[in-house]
């Protein structure tokens, strides 16, 4: 008649009725200080009260009540259940014991005594059909819990709910009917019962059950005429009970349960002891005097000495007897006494009377909330009720589940909780490397990391084979392969996605197996399951440590030593892995580093990505019935980057939705967002974990939130990351941002540590150049995280911010870095703006910067389309004459000017110099810089006179404001000779290009840059004077300079070297100027591409020297390239357009093509 406790099974049912017990009314007393305590024996929490007894402060007392509860509640919890981990059950019908509550605070009581809720983690369990009752289920010591409330009280509600409860819980021993109830004031033997007490029930008197004779009521005699005679388990049980030695341990374990039940929130305060002073017991023939409390009321008859009241040592007393029950409220205490003295009753209550009957064991446990008299107050109903829970809890540690002796199993076992999948196919390489894991002398331990989602298998039919996709899958092919090559060694799968399922792992390794002491409530099962597999007498085996991807369950804390019986801080359950040379650990996981750790360095098998080949094998295999094209199946390969469990889930949309595999193509095509979408959809699998994401989407978000408890800082840098570009992303963004968002220029570690943790999980990568890669499919879902986060405008505005303040602006020095971050601005300046103003500015400046790139690079269109961007934005923020706006303007009109568009930049750059007189006066820098273009541009229209104004008082005033030998004044005067040397005025130019000559020699020594520029001018002008000598000796000094000090291919250089082959050109030398020319034309075609504005004049000089010599076809087909690259990037009306028109007509002149020159 026990319950039974089968693979760690049973149960129990508690309902909640909400109406009132017949021993309450309606009358409530106030809360009061308490004057004295109900102490518990040597409780620290004494002093306490005593404290408040004596008028002292009441939140001192408090404080020292609550930390008595927490840790008499830890200590309790430490010392039951948390010793002993439960199997949810896995049907209704492996509940054993049910716990009937009559009122919600009653099951109150009874639900802050479970250990665990298995509601709280899984789907409810079902009911038969036709079943009111509403079920929570979890675990109380070592009897699974289920906890069910109804809407109603009394025997007749009872017994329709023990009715129902039988039909959805068929196989329950014992039922438990836990609850307050009204007392008599004394026991047959003479025992006083108190207000808090508690009272087990021997058995049930229906009072009111009997027959209506004429004039009188006639109850039956004996309980045998009413119900059947008490169940032998429970009246042994009951008389070991009664013993004085188990009766102690009862009452102490009452008092600590009912300490815990004190220290759960929302119950510490209701649930407390009212104190003595609401003790009353009134002389029976004393009724109460009106409708309120008797404080309200003012009830002051005469009071019944209570010698137990005056004890300094007072606990709540259990007492055994019988109890009346019936639907009658007692609320007279005549009455009471009366049917006490004749039937030896000790209490009264409503529901047992209909249960007795129900179940095979029923067993009564109500505490004392009144004295059954017209007296009834609820000051008493929560503590009563408080009581009789941790009564409850205190019994059912005395009720053993009765479980055969089963004959002693050996093994080998295999404890593996998924199918073989017989068409596994692919990762044959990395078996065979599994397949040597007993080959060592010591423990071999091994882990699979990899991005979730990487696995391989194949299956038919993916409804019908387990299919993981995963790392997990090539676990299960080994496991089930050693299985069938060594028969003799056992396999055992523990789930480690948390703790929880660590330990249910375990536990079920102690049941399954019979590993001795498993049944024992006070052992810890990880470590006696650590130490019968170190035994060398459960032979050789694997065990398989699955999703360990949580570092901090394993290691979070330092290992400290276990004492006998303690369980392991959640923390810290890598101590329990065995460790023997009998034994192997394999370990699969998507965090490398905690791979590493549970393996102890040893060997870890990184699960790369599917090749095309394995990737088509998968689709071929799974895409039953579904029309697919080779060429289709090669694009959903590459479309999802080989990713298996992609493939596979997009097979199941394409034969749920019958849809072709070019159909599902056109769909992934259609946008990125649609992409993440079909990543998102479910689909199910037999033999996935219930508890493992069923989608790509949900499977990498679900290791995103790992890593941001993990290392917070990691998740933030990877939603950095998934805004920029995701190849070659530089490492130098990320300290940008950890010292703008955090206000930390170091922490050159943390960020390391961070980076390790993303590279660990496999969703970042790093070259050598330290430049970091993100897998595409992982970038679009981790958007897709920050979007459901709400934080996507946060990190977007980071990201743009990163880029921003590390773009440089372009030139030959920093070309390279300006090209390696351009697809990184790009992706950024492509992000919305969300309209902050600071993040507004920092996209101005980027798009300034990169529009410099391009201008460098020749792609004036492009860097137009930018700075337009840029003027309206800085005008906008900022205003039309704000500095930053007047550079934007002057920047545009540069760009202008280099297209040929003169009119245009001289129009931008008379309103800069104008704008800029105004906001800081004729001789800013700023302004004799504007002034300086203008003037270049004038002298780009041939307007020699206006440029060689504005250029003398440029001089003069940079004279003036910054020195002679300024560089700027210096570049000023250089400009100023080449105006003279555009009107023919060759000795003036020679005079101020010797003395900017002279100057930066002085200042700057013979191989700085500057004086290469200024002696490269200076032969220019010896050229056009006809001194062929003395230019081409000057020139050969600057190239050999120039290339030491900048590079063969420096565009500096290269100009020099064109320059001195225009010089052998004047001489004649058209051999030796070829050889050069075709040196400058590589050079720039390598650096430049075939479209930029420099290889275009490059052609067209060395076009010139085959003309010179006479090698008119090959002129003529250099020339017709130059015409038609410069009209489509310069335009039909550009200088250098014209100049090339006219040059090749000239050479078709020159070769009698007069029609063409025409």
């Amino acid at each position: 008649m026990f319950a039974r406790l089968w693979s760690g099974r049973s149960g129990v049912v508690v309902w909640s009725l909400t109406a009132p017990p017949h021993s309450t009314t309606t009358e409530q007393l106030p809360r009061v200080a308490r004057c004295s305590v109900f102490t518990f024996p040597k409780r620290p929490w004494q002093k306490a009260e005593a404290h408040l007894a004596l008028g002292e402060d009441k939140t001192r007392a408090h404080t020292e009540r609550r930390k008595f509860r927490a840790t008499t509640e830890q200590d309790l919890m430490d010392r039951s259940s948390a010793k002993t981990f439960l199997r949810r059950p896995a049907t209704r019908r492996d509940f054993e014991i049910a716990l009937i509550c009559a009122l919600p605070l009653e099951a109150d009581a009874v639900d802050a005594l479970f250990d665990h809720h298995w509601g709280d983690d899984d789907a409810p369990y079902d009911k038969a059909p036709g079943d009111p009752n509403a079920y929570s289920t979890g675990a109380i010591g070592r009897h699974n819990v289920v906890l069910a409330h109804m809407p109603a009280m009394g025997k007749a509600n009872a017994a329709a709910v023990a009715a129902n409860c039988r039909a959805s819980f068929p196989n329950i021993k014992l039922a438990v009917v836990v609850g307050v109830c009204g007392a008599v004031p004394s026991s047959p033997d003479g025992d006083e019962i108190l207000l808090g007490d508690v009272i087990i029930c021997e058995g049930i008197v229906q009072y009111d059950f009997g027959r209506q004779l004429p004039g009188r009521f006639v109850r039956k005699d004996t309980l045998l005429d009413s119900f059947g005679k008490p169940d032998p388990e429970i009246c042994a049980l009951l008389a070991k009970l009664k013993g004085v030695r188990s009766r102690k341990t009862l009452q102490d374990k009452m008092a600590s349960y009912l300490a815990a039940i004190q220290g759960k929130p929302g119950l510490d305060l209701a649930a407390d002891y009212p104190g003595r002073a609401h003790d009353k017991l009134f002389v029976a023939a004393y009724n109460h005097v009106g409708s309120g409390t008797c404080q309200e009321c003012g009830c002051n008859g005469p009071l019944v000495s209570r010698r137990r009241l005056g004890q300094d040592n007072l606990q709540p007393a259990i007492h055994f007897g019988l109890i009346a029950s019936g639907d009658t409220v007692m609320k007279s205490a005549e009455d009471r006494d009366a049917i006490a003295q004749r039937e030896n009753i000790v209490g009264f209550e409503m529901e047992g009377a209909g249960l007795w009957d129900s179940f095979p064991c029923v067993v009564v446990i109500k505490g004392v909330c009144d004295y059954a008299d017209s007296h009834k107050t609820k000051v008493w109903q929560r503590y009563a009720a408080a009581t009789a829970g941790a009564c409850m809890r205190a019994f059912l540690d005395y009720w053993a589940p009765s479980v055969p002796l089963l004959p002693e199993q050996h093994g080998p076992w295999f404890l593996v909780p998924y199918p073989k999948n017989d068409m596994f196919t692919g990762r044959t390489s990395i078996l065979e490397k599994l397949q040597q894991l007993f080959n060592s002398s010591s423990q071999s331990r091994i882990a699979l990391f990899g991005l979730g989602g990487i696995g391989l298998v194949c299956s038919p039919t993916f409804l019908t084979y387990s299919n993981r996709y995963r790392k997990t899958q090539i676990a299960l092919a080994y496991s089930y392969w050693l299985q069938e090559k060594y028969p003799e060694i056992s396999v055992f799968w523990v789930h480690a996605s948390n703790t929880e399922r660590f330990r249910q792992a375990y536990a079920s390794i102690a049941q399954e197996c019979h590993v001795p002491g498993h049944d024992d409530p006070k052992i810890d099962v990880l470590l006696l399951v650590k130490k019968w597999l170190e035994g060398k007498d459960c032979g050789k085996w694997l065990m398989v440590i699955d999703n360990a991807d949580n570092t901090q369950i394993f290691f979070s804390q330092p290992v400290k030593p276990t004492i006998a019986g303690e369980s392991s801080p959640d923390g810290n359950l890598g101590r329990y892995l065995p460790e023997c040379a009998h034994g192997a650990i394999l370990v699969t996981t998507r965090n490398k580093q905690t791979g590493l750790r549970l393996t102890q360095g040893k060997v870890s098998i990184e699960i790369g990505r599917m090749d095309e080949e394995e990737s088509g094998q998968l689709l071929r295999t799974t895409l039953n019935g579904v029309d697919a094209t080779s060429a289709e199946l090669s694009t959903l390969s590459s479309r999802l980057e080989c990713l298996p469990l992609a493939l596979v889930q997009a097979t199941a949309f394409m034969q749920e939705n019958t849809i072709s595999a070019g159909d599902y193509l056109q769909l992934l095509n259609k946008s990125d967002q649609n992409l993440v979408d079909l990543l998102s959809e479910e689909f199910d699998t037999v033999g996935r974990d219930s508890g493992t994401p069923r989608a790509v989407a949900e499977t990498w978000i679900l290791s995103f939130e790992q890593i941001q408890q993990q290392n917070a800082f990691a998740g933030e840098i990877l939603s950095l990351m998934s805004l920029f570009d995701r190849q070659a992303i530089p490492s130098e963004f990320l300290p940008r941002y950890k010292q703008h968002q955090r206000g930390d220029p170091s922490g050159r570690m943390q960020l390391t540590k961070a980076l390790g943790v993303l590279k660990a999980f496999s969703f970042v990568t790093e070259d050598k150049d330290h430049n970091l890669d993100m897998h595409r499919l992982v970038q679009l879902v981790t958007r897709k995280w920050l979007i459901n986060k709400g934080t996507m405008q946060r990190f977007t505005s980071q990201a743009l911010l990163a880029v921003s303040q590390v773009y440089p602006y372009g030139n030959f020095e920093n070309r390279t870095v300006c090209g390696a971050y351009l697809p990184h601005a790009q992706a950024v300046l492509g992000s919305k703006d969300t309209g902050s103003k600071d993040e507004g500015v920092a996209r101005a400046s980027l798009l300034s910067r990169v529009a410099g790139f391009f201008s460098y690079q020749g792609r004036w269109a492009e860097a137009e389309t930018l700075q337009v961007q840029v003027v309206e934005a800085r005008r906008k923020l900022l205003g039309d004459e704000h500095p930053d706006t007047l550079t934007s303007i002057h920047n545009l009109a540069l760009t202008y000017r280099d297209q040929g568009r003169w009119t245009e930049a001289e129009i931008l750059l008379v309103q800069v110099v104008e704008a800029s007189k105004k906001l800081r006066g004729d001789e800013h820098p700023d302004i004799l810089t504007s002034i300086h273009n203008l003037a270049l541009t004038y002298r780009d229209q041939g307007r020699w006179t206006e440029a060689e104004t504005l250029l003398v008082q440029v001089v003069e005033a940079s004279k003036k404001l910054r020195g002679d030998e300024h560089p700027n004044t210096l570049i000023n005067i250089n400009q100023l000779a080449l105006t003279y040397g555009n009107q023919g005025r060759w000795a003036e130019a020679e005079i101020l290009q010797l003395q900017v000559v002279e100057a930066r020699r002085k200042l700057l020594g013979d191989e700085h840059p500057d004086i290469l520029t200024s002696m490269h001018n200076l032969a220019l002008t010896y050229r056009n004077q006809g001194r062929w000598a003395e230019a081409e000796t000057l020139q050969v000094q600057v190239v050999e300079a120039s290339k030491k000090l900048r590079g063969d291919e420096h565009p500096n250089t290269l100009i020099n070297i064109n320059q001195l082959a225009l010089t052998y050109g004047n001489q004649g030398r058209w051999a030796e100027a070829e050889i050069l020319q075709l040196q400058v034309v590589e050079a720039r075609r390598k650096l430049l591409g075939d479209e930029h504005p420099d290889i275009l004049t490059s052609m067209h000089n060395l076009a010139l020297t085959y003309r010179n010599q006479g090698r008119w076809a090959e002129a003529e087909t250099l020339q017709v390239q130059v015409v038609e690259g410069s009209k489509k990037l310069l335009g039909d009306e550009h200088p250098n357009t014209l100049t090339g028109m006219h040059t090749l007509a000239f050479t078709w002149k020159s070769q009698g093509k007069f029609k063409d020159a025409l």
